[in-house]
């Protein structure tokens, strides 16, 4: 039960509004800077925010009112570094919060049956632990300026009513300088307003006979661009494909000219960059399931199993769906309730701006395969490798990701293990640790499937090796012996030297696929402080979560 806070006597001295985040790829970061700023403009006293790794549960006490912003990991998951601040809040000695005023703001992905879960369950364990809401919950899905905004909107009005005023505009307080050292500037480029940035390199990375199209992707931002750090990530708004809109033109009886229902803008141009018409929705799912009458994909609806139903759509897109129902047209309002927002995509950032400033460099495994007697592409994958030409522009802005970020001591260990596109961050990395001049071990492990045709970047790692940069290159190519070799593997082969940088106060970085490697990293890792640190389970398992909180295990998983 959503309850708020009682509004306190006009005479209350104001007292400070503490902001904490949650985040995987910094986009909750951003929303709590903007917070920061309104909550500035109007008068409140605000420390700049922090992230929920950077507190504990017990600190709450002490902080009066907080505002939490923080997204969802996957189907219902938290970030990993919101992750222990939930479990010691969930935990046998979390701490009575009587007392303490609170609102949270969610942050997930509606295709997802949990949707904004890591959201809902710290607001139902901070209730749970005595603290009481000062504004009700807000759920915010991939387009989420609108929900953010009337959130915050929602909160300054309680706010301003509990010191005594009324929610009217007052004039902004004087500003001093922020310093850069606390939290990135607030950035000028956003979703809702996007960068024009201009493509200059498109190189493929692949071998010739390689079964996968590698790309390193250069991107001019100019002086007016967004700015970026290194770990960051660069959001991309794509267009869709030329013969997906076709289909799906074909497919309805809506008007290319005229606005779709709750849309100000024709059809035509929002299946062209503003609507997600290859991933099915739920809403497209559920009725292609109610035309269709198939009854594997109505069984897998009823059963709730996400994992079945997910391998079910593996090689099937929206189109692909509506092939089950070949004599279905789509009115105007039925392609407006089945098609979600065209979602930007994420990358990871593969250069510093210490070394390049005004461009941005990308490595892209570009998505294809043929299925159901059609080409299949991602639809930024392919946007940038096909059909975005060196010249033209595309929209861009940048996620900050404070918490991904090379160690601030220049002289102990980073190792990397980035496989694939997952080198990515660590070229950016090792530059910036090369424009710092720093003297730590810098050692990756990389890897893919074979030597021959997928060692991307072999001739940049060779000379960073001569140079002394790359201290240490370990390389798993999976299929080119009989048994596969993988990166967890060299891992494991390497435990020793492993384990003694990490006591010599080493950074570990993972990036990379989320499902499986990650996780078999996340088990190595565990199994060599188990076995070289000389401790049982519960050690080995309490050592890396040490890692985590020090900020010395960090990842960029997707």
């Amino acid at each position: 039960m959503q309850h708020a806070l009682p509004v306190a006597a006009a005479d209350q001295g104001p007292s400070e509004i503490h902001i904490l985040f949650g985040t995987q790829t910094g986009t909750t970061e951003m929303v709590a800077s903007d917070i920061e700023d309104a909550l500035v403009d109007k008068g409140f006293p605000v420390p700049a925010p922090r992230g929920l790794d950077e507190v504990e549960p017990r600190d709450l006490a002490t902080l009066g009112t907080v505002l939490i912003v923080c997204s969802s990991y996957g189907d219902g998951g938290f970030p990993d570094a919101a992750a222990p601040f939930y479990e010691a809040l969930t935990g046998p000695d979390a701490p009575d919060l009587s007392g303490v005023d609170f609102a949270v703001l969610g942050f997930g992905d509606s295709s997802y049956d949990d949707f904004c879960a890591a959201g809902r369950k710290l607001d139902e364990a901070l209730a749970a632990r005595g603290a009481a809401r000062l504004h009700p919950r807000g759920s915010c899905d991939i387009v989420y300026e609108t929900e953010a905004q009337a959130w915050t909107d929602g909160v300054l009005a309680v706010l301003e009513a509990r010191r005594g005023q009324a929610p009217q505009p007052v004039a902004a307080p004087a500003r001093p300088a922020r310093s850069q050292d606390h939290r990135p500037a607030r950035p000028q480029w956003t979703r809702a307003n996007p960068f024009s940035a201009r493509l200059i390199e498109n190189e493929r990375l692949s071998g010739p006979g390689s079964d996968k199209d590698m790309r390193h992707f250069r991107i001019d931002l100019g002086p007016e661009g967004p700015a970026y750090t290194a770990g960051d990530a660069l959001n991309v708004l794509p267009e869709n494909d030329p013969d997906l809109i076709a289909g799906w033109l074909a497919r309805t009886t809506a008007s290319p000219d005229a606005p779709l229902p709750g849309h100000d803008r024709a059809f035509a141009e929002m299946l062209r960059d503003g609507l997600e018409i290859s991933r099915p929705s739920r809403d497209l799912i559920a009725l292609v399931a109610q035309r269709s009458g198939d009854a594997e994909l109505a069984r897998l609806l009823v059963n709730g199993d996400r994992e079945a139903l997910d391998a079910w759509l593996w090689d099937k897109d929206a189109l692909d769906l509506l092939s089950l129902v070949p004599d279905l047209r789509l009115t105007a309002e039925e392609a407006a309730t089945v098609l979600r927002p065209l979602q930007h995509r994420s990358y990871s950032i593969a250069s510093s701006a210490k070394v390049a400033p005004q461009t941005v460099d990308l490595t892209v495994s570009v998505v294809r395969y043929h299925s159901h007697g059609r080409r299949h592409g991602g639809v930024c994958s392919t946007f940038l490798a096909d059909r975005l030409r060196p010249g033209q522009t595309v929209r861009v802005f940048v996620s900050p990701n404070t918490a991904f970020r090379v160690p601030a001591d220049p002289s102990v260990p980073m190792i990397m293990v980035g496989p694939g596109a997952g080198i990515a961050p660590f070229l950016g990395f090792l530059e910036e640790r090369a424009a710092l001049g720093a003297d730590g071990m810098n050692w990756l492990i990389f890897g893919d499937r074979t030597q021959a045709q997928d060692f991307i970047y072999r001739e940049r790692l060779a000379r960073w090796q001569k140079d002394g940069l790359l201290t240490r290159l370990d390389l798993a190519f999976s299929r080119d012996q009989a048994s596969k070799v993988y990166v967890q593997d060299r891992l494991r082969d390497a435990g020793a030297d492993l384990f003694a940088a990490l006591e010599q106060g080493g950074h570990i970085y993972v990036c990379g696929d989320a499902l499986r490697m990650a996780p078999d990293v996340d088990d190595a890792l565990h199994a060599i402080v188990r076995d070289h640190g000389g401790l049982d389970e519960d050690g080995a398992r309490d050592y890396v979560a040490r890692l985590r909180k020090d900020k010395r295990y960090l990842r960029d998983v997707y």
